[in-house]
């Protein structure tokens, strides 16, 4: 078989975007989501969306994915470039039997030796035969990257991809998608609130609170006045907790599909350390 990571790996020239919003609007309902945009996306470097609970991230990857339209500015893609989604929830019916090969094969075709290949580099070989509804949160998340990496993906687009991990593998996560953008040079655009692992990890941190607050290298943001405003200010090692809400899920389509009725939103308190 010829080489596994030549076959995925794609490279663009490093000062290029892959993918641009200029001065992008977005209006829902007659209200304004997002407000003078302004972003680039790079290969090889993690970009990570921070801010409240409200302030737009999901909406922004889903215009910059052509999911949602916009009312004004632009959006520049690279001729060509192949996007790897992975939703913050993904909804799959209980009663559908469907494996984790299976899965990974929905509107994608490709060699057995490769889903198994992929399966291995995210370290999910084990559940490769499992109904998909069995595995834990962490394995799902580690089958969606290995879905992702498989498409050749050149930029993989992540909404909070350690929810429904537990906090011992949140940081593995973390540091396998570090790993794959350094095996294989594809860019990362995540949301996350998993604050002490965003500074961490991002080579840049975007803070969004429907417009851009503050952007630049993770040391530089937290620094930010409108950061510290959002976050709050504490002294040099303390912690500041920040509670996000959890209202709705995907579809297989990346649909969103609101939580039922009365179903109770998650909660989770995320703990940065600056």
């Amino acid at each position: 078989m010829q080489n596994f990571e030549a076959i995925m790996r794609r490279q663009r020239p490093a000062d290029q975007p892959l993918i641009e919003a200029r001065d992008l609007n977005v209006r829902i309902n007659g209200r304004s989501i997002l407000s003078g945009v302004d972003l680039s996306i790079f290969s090889g470097q993690i970009t990570t969306l921070i801010g409240p609970n409200g302030a737009g991230k999901t909406t922004l990857i889903r215009t910059l994915l052509g999911l949602i339209p916009y009312r004004s500015g632009k959006i520049i893609r690279a001729p060509g470039l192949k996007i790897g989604y992975m939703p913050q929830r993904l909804r799959i019916d209980p009663i559908v039997p469907l494996t984790v090969k299976r899965f990974i094969t929905l509107n994608n075709r490709v060699p057995l030796g490769h889903i198994r290949r992929a399966l291995e580099e995210v370290g999910a070989a084990h559940v490769e035969l499992a109904p998909v509804q069995v595995i834990s949160g962490g394995e799902f998340q580690r089958v969606l990257l290995a879905r992702a990496l498989l498409r050749k993906s050149e930029i993989l687009v992540l909404d909070e991809p350690a929810q429904g991990v537990d906090e011992a593998g949140q940081g593995e996560l973390y540091k396998l998608i570090a790993s794959l953008r350094g095996r294989y040079g594809c860019a990362v655009l995540m949301i996350s609130q998993d604050l002490h692992l965003v500074m961490a990890a991002a080579d840049s941190v975007i803070c969004l609170n429907r417009h851009v607050c503050c952007t630049g290298k993770p040391e530089a943001v937290s620094r930010h006045p409108e950061y510290q405003k959002l976050f709050g200010v504490v002294r040099p090692g303390g912690l500041a907790v920040y509670t996000h809400h959890h209202d709705h899920e995907h579809d297989l389509h990346g649909g969103v599909v609101p939580l039922g009725d009365g179903a109770p939103r998650r909660e989770s308190e995320d703990v940065a350390s600056r």
